[in-house]
């Protein structure tokens, strides 16, 4: 199925490029609402945004193409993606779409869109909307001068998402005596996460919460985490955690100072479900770039472990296939579908917090369950993308690099989904030799596919 506009996580380029630029955004408004079901009733959608100067004039592009086909655009303005998500479900939105470049520096910006059902588009109804974008005569023959939508502004949907993500806890959960440093990366958690920490009783410091349409991701973040290890040491903190520019992903940083990613905080909730009873169908499921050390906990833990390709929404479609309730990327993009429909950083912080509260440990014993193998991504440039099964020299080379770490360690090659680079990945327990093997690896593939 190829697509033009969409890629692995909804529509993104540079703003005022296309197909970032007022004119295709427009248009884009206009296929969806012609994408929905029919019904007699006017489609009601939801736009929320980050903090990027370039969100006003996208959001007032779509809202207009919404209008144009007899749709009303609500907005909730900055709001975290898994805000605008929830808020879809809950308020009964034909559709919700999140502005946003993620962790993106911030002169991209993006597209992200969500059914009625919280979950983000399938492939085939992304490949309908494009389909409609990129045919000008389909979007003229639809318009009516007659049925025209309205633009209205929301009143509360920061204090509805907060409440809905206090009732994820029980009653009357408290974090007093708790610490909390929370680098909201100038993006769209930095109004959100602060209130519902301070809400919920925790000593809670903040940094990078102070955006201006151009600092979002600013050597912040989930990406930049270097300002927020040193705070968490300078104040003595129990953790810290980054969101990302939207607000879908986290990684945290316990109380030595020590960075924690998505996969050891995916071991650490699932050990600590599954002893509750509450790890349904006992499995997590994770991706491909997961780390060895994931599956080998996981193993011990007597949890069974699901490996999807990478992206959220294969992870998302493996759970709902395995019936599992938590599982996520070592990126930082967490789910727990038995409270959520997209990763959602701040549930996944709160998540975080009840463990350490209920265990009474600190997260730096916590992540002691796993042990994360050393690991080495190195990228080539090539010129097109063969199949790689189909390069026996290439084969020959992982082959033998498998035969030397056994089960202690993995290779993975594949190529970039979204630019001209075979990446090889190689893990080991040891740093010296895995960066050894990764580079015999790369040797051969520079050979064979890279750009001479």
């Amino acid at each position: 199925m190829d697509k033009k506009l969409f890629g692995t996580d909804g529509i993104r380029g540079v703003a005022n490029e296309y197909p970032i630029t007022p004119e295709v955004m427009i248009k884009l408004g206009r296929a969806i609402i012609s994408s929905l079901p029919d019904s007699a009733d006017k489609k009601r959608i939801l736009i929320g945004k980050d903090t990027r100067v370039s969100g006003d004039m996208i959001e007032s592009a779509i809202a207009a193409g919404i209008c144009s086909m007899n749709g009303d655009a609500f907005l909730a303005g900055v709001m975290p993606t898994p805000g605008i998500s929830y808020l879809t479900v809950s308020d009964g939105y034909d559709a919700g779409i999140v502005i946003s470049a993620s962790h993106n520096p911030y002169y991209d910006n993006g597209i992200k869109i969500f059914n009625h059902k919280g979950f983000k588009l399938t492939d085939r109804i992304e490949k309908e909307i494009e389909d409609k974008v990129l045919d000008d005569v389909f979007i003229s023959n639809k318009l009516l001068s007659k049925n025209i939508g309205v633009i209205k502004n929301l009143e509360s949907p920061k204090a509805k998402y907060i409440n809905f993500l206090k009732k994820t806890l029980p009653l009357n959960y408290s974090l007093s005596g708790l610490k909390i440093i929370l680098d909201c990366s100038n993006g769209a958690t930095y109004q959100i996460a602060p209130k519902l920490f301070v809400e919920l009783g925790a000593d809670v410091k903040t940094i990078f919460t102070s955006p201006n349409g151009t600092n979002i991701n600013d050597k912040c973040g989930s990406q930049h985490t270097d300002t927020l290890r040193e705070t968490v040491l300078k104040y003595d903190a129990d953790i810290g955690f980054a969101f990302d520019g939207d607000g879908d992903r986290l990684i945290a940083v316990d109380d030595q100072g020590n960075e924690v990613t998505g996969d050891p905080i995916l071991a650490v909730c699932a050990k600590f479900m599954k002893e509750k009873g509450q790890l349904a169908n006992n499995v997590v499921v994770s991706t491909v770039m997961s780390n060895v050390g994931l599956r080998q906990t996981l193993k011990k833990l007597g949890i069974n472990h699901i490996i999807a390709e990478v992206g959220d929404r294969y992870v998302l479609k493996q759970m709902k296939k395995n019936n599992a309730v938590i599982g996520g990327e070592d990126s930082g993009h967490m789910i727990f579908l038995d409270h959520h429909t997209s990763g959602d950083g701040v549930l996944t912080a709160i998540r975080l917090m009840q463990v350490i509260k209920e265990t009474s440990q600190p997260l730096s014993e916590l992540v002691k369950i796993i042990k994360i193998y050393p690991q080495v991504l190195l990228n080539v440039p090539v010129n097109e993308k063969i199949d790689i099964r189909n390069v026996p020299e290439i084969n020959k080379a992982i082959q033998k690099v498998e035969n030397r770490l056994q089960d202690q360690g993995r290779v993975l090659v594949r190529y970039s989904g979204t630019q001209p680079l075979c990446r090889v990945m190689v893990e080991g327990p040891d740093q010296d030799d895995t960066q050894r093997f990764c580079q015999d690896i790369v040797d051969v593939v520079q050979d064979k596919l890279g750009i001479k």
